[in-house]
């Protein structure tokens, strides 16, 4: 299974149960996952990305 559909599958899921309003908290998870794993990736951004939060 491609991430394209299992997107497609998550987003007609959201639609058919009428759950819009929880794709902007799992979109505002998502960011902060990214932000953190961008953390600790890359060690010398750290402290920039810290100070966000």
């Amino acid at each position: 299974m491609s991430r394209a559909s299992l997107f497609s599958e998550f987003l007609l899921f959201l639609k058919e149960n009428k759950l819009w309003w929880m794709l902007p908290i799992l979109l505002v998870f998502a960011l902060v996952a990214g932000i953190l794993a961008l953390a600790t990736l890359a060690p010398a951004t750290a402290p920039f990305i810290y100070t966000l939060f």
